[in-house]
């Protein structure tokens, strides 16, 4: 009969629709394969490595590009050991007149460092169409060019590719590349500080660019760059003014990854960027990987690159690494996996339900679904719920190298200079404040209240009593307790504002908040500031802008208090006490010193401190200098220090080799997936759920039933 027919038909594509592999989000030829799975967020802007600095940049080119040295991935604190090079370079030391100084010598002394760098021989590049040109010239180049790239749209369009070997020339011509005047390179001001003959090629540059017609090649090997010499086919040389010793940790970033000539001038033919055919779009390394597909509103690409030179996985780390199986790989060749497949998610809830029906390998935990996977045990420690521990699922988590602060802009005529009175203001505000509060309602727990600008991990940053801001806190049965509001209303009596009023006028204390829209302007993060200055009886008034008028008024010092935040560069204290130095005052140096605070004392401990090695008998002396500098920013309060977050990471059992990390960003290579118990999980986690089809099938035999019966029935009757 048609009807059942028809009735059969439908049930049966119902239970075709619900099997797992129609629930697979991805094509069915990658099923079982050794293929990592993530997902992105915000699309990458820049992946040539003289522009990239930001996070969501640098998942990709960290493993596409290879600077010179790199960080271990399992020691900690952070060491740097070698990636292309043959060791991590020990600078030497000169004088105003070129004789060679004492690793010891003081610093007023030294007028030039040399880094030595000398590279691996046989280090190849991936297979690039840049590589298959005759003599080292582009396929195609010349009058037809565009006529030759007609069927081209992506690299792998390319019919044919070639590959070299890599050679100190690589490394030169990318640090040529910080001052070409139409990269706008993030670093090219500091660096031409640092790097002798950086600012005077940045100006050759200007002058020759000048002359040429936009999207026209600039072949940076004419031009001579004097702190950057070729000693011989592996080997170069830098030389930096002074004395620099963090100039060692820029080695570890893509800023100072090699760039092949050939490369540069393959990118540059006409109609290639047109195309995207750009290296910006498609980033040529020597790294564990390829970036084989860019499209960032949807899926990133990343496959194990044939030329690989190899490397092994690490055989020592953490005492607790042995434990946590991070050293069962111990001596296995690297990479593990075969192919990254990254798919971009603008929405945290798909992602988190494509993550728990084992779609992605490893997932963060937004504000949506922290309550569903994590619970804060009775001691306040962190733990996974039932349901993530019944999946197998991990939990990671790591104090992230970044401080999230409000400053007083130290040239106000209320908040600011180091006068006792508006000190007292600054201490008053610090105690009453709540971060925990703060931590607590906002961040899900996830931070911890910072006591000076040195997150947990860096070279400075105590424990304990020691650690703690005596100014905010009392150390109480082990423990930090911030001060009594009574403390804080006391200091603010102190400063002249008893009661929240002026203690002649009687005007009330009015301060003002610049900030962001987006970011501390979430209004209800905004209120639970302004009920803050409340419990002292201070008005806030919140200035939102958007984030270039933020910008100008920083710039200008036209601002009292403001919110910003900083992520560590590398990982010496350095690059974050250099945050509060006077010659980085913003309105007077144009600095990265916001608050414009300048204390003399702190600045000479400051320049006394920058330049010393953490390692050795000198890091004794580093670190009681260090104590020193961070007692005068307690107590003189320019910022208050906020928290420093913490990140929380997901993993699924099958994915292993999981640190994590803050400045070692060439991950992937590490990462290992058992492909088989993936696919077993996944098949277990998405299994039709067949009761609502059977309701459904009996629902229609229902509803159906009846009236083939009464069909039937009449067309019996109309046959009589």
């Amino acid at each position: 009969m048609l009807v059942f027919r028809l009735v059969f038909l439908s049930l049966l594509l119902l239970l075709t629709a619900c099997g797992s592999e129609q629930n697979d989000p991805y094509p069915s030829a990658e099923r079982g394969r050794n293929i990592l799975y993530a997902a992105f967020s915000e699309r990458p802007k820049h992946l040539d490595p003289v522009q990239s600095y930001t996070e969501d940049e640098i998942t990709f080119t960290a493993q596409v590009y290879e600077p010179p040295l790199q960080y271990h991935y399992l020691q900690r604190p952070y060491t740097l050991i070698p990636l292309t090079s043959e060791a991590v370079p020990v600078p030497r030391y000169y004088d105003g007149q070129g004789r060679e100084l004492s690793a010891d010598a003081p610093v007023a002394e030294i007028a030039h460092s040399v880094y030595e760098i000398r590279i691996r021989p046989g280090i190849r590049y991936q297979p690039h169409p840049a590589f298959a040109g005759d003599a080292g010239a582009p396929p195609g180049e010349g009058s037809g060019q565009r006529e030759a790239l007609r069927g081209i749209e992506t690299i792998a369009d390319f019919a044919r590719t070639g590959s070299r070997e890599l050679i100190a020339d690589d490394y030169i011509y990318e640090i040529k590349r910080l001052a070409h005047p139409r990269l706008h390179s993030p670093i090219f001001s500091m660096m031409a500080e640092r790097i002798v003959g950086l600012r005077e090629l940045g100006t050759a540059l200007q002058a020759a660019a000048r002359d040429l017609p936009p999207g026209d090649w600039l072949d940076l090997d004419r031009f001579p760059l004097s702190g950057v010499t070729r000693v011989d086919r592996y080997t170069y040389r830098i030389t930096l003014r002074g004395k620099y010793p963090q100039f060692v940790y820029w080695l570890a970033m893509p800023f100072f990854a090699p760039v092949p000539r050939e490369v540069d001038r393959f990118y540059h033919q006409p109609g290639m960027a047109a195309k995207n055919l750009t290296l910006d779009w498609y980033p040529v390394g020597t790294g564990p990987f390829m970036l084989t597909q860019n499209n960032p509103n949807s899926r990133m690409v990343l496959e194990r690159n044939p030329n690989f030179h190899g490397e092994t996985y690490p055989c020592h780390g953490e005492p607790e690494d042995q434990a946590d199986g991070l050293l069962a790989d111990c001596g296995q060749s690297l990479p593990f996996i075969d192919k990254a497949v990254f798919s971009r998610e603008k929405e945290s809830i798909p992602y988190w339900n494509k993550f728990l029906q084992g779609y992605y390998d490893a997932s963060g935990i937004s504000s949506d679904s922290f309550d569903q996977a994590v619970r804060l045990g009775v001691g306040g420690d962190v733990q996974l719920t039932d349901e993530m521990r019944a999946k197998g699922i991990r939990l990671l988590t790591s104090v992230r190298a970044s401080i999230f602060y409000m400053g007083f802009n130290m040239l106000d005529p209320v908040v600011g200079g180091l006068a006792e009175q508006p000190t007292r203001l600054r201490q008053a505000l610090s105690i009453a404040i709540d971060q925990e509060e703060f931590i607590s309602i906002f961040m899900n727990g996830r931070g911890i209240a910072a006591s000076s600008p040195l997150p947990p991990g860096i070279f400075g940053y105590l424990e304990g009593a020691a650690g703690s801001n005596p100014v905010v806190y009392d150390w109480v049965d082990g423990q930090a307790r911030r001060k009594p509001l009574a403390v804080a209303k006391q200091l603010l009596a102190e400063a002249g504002w008893p009661n929240g009023r002026h203690a002649t006028t009687g005007e009330p204390l009015v301060l003002n908040l610049d900030t962001t829209s987006g970011g501390m302007g979430d209004k209800s993060r905004l209120d639970w500031l302004t009920r803050q200055f409340a419990k002292l009886d201070i008005q806030l008034v919140v200035r939102s802008t958007d984030f270039n008028r933020f910008q100008d008024k920083v710039r200008k010092g036209a601002v009292q208090l403001y919110y910003l935040g900083w992520n560590a560069d590398y990982p010496d204290p350095e690059n974050f006490l250099f945050l509060l130095a006077g010659p980085e005052g913003k309105v007077a140096k144009g600095g990265e010193n916001a608050s414009n605070y300048a204390n003399p004392e702190f600045d000479r401990l400051f320049e006394q401190m920058k330049n010393m090695e953490s390692e050795g008998p000198r890091g004794v002396d580093r670190l009681a200098i260090i104590r020193q500098a961070i007692t005068l920013l307690q107590h003189d309060a320019p910022w208050i220090y906020g928290f420093h977050p913490t990140s929380y990471t997901l993993s699924h059992v099958w994915l292993r080799n999981r640190k994590p990390t803050e400045v070692g960003h060439n991950i992937l290579k590490y990462q290992r997936i058992d492909v088989a118990e993936r696919q077993r999980l996944r098949q277990e986690w998405n299994r039709p759920v067949l009761w609502p089809l059977a309701a459904a099938a009996a629902l229609l035999v229902a509803v159906i039933l009846p009236a083939a019966i009464a069909y039937r029935r009449r067309e019996r009757s109309t046959a009589r």
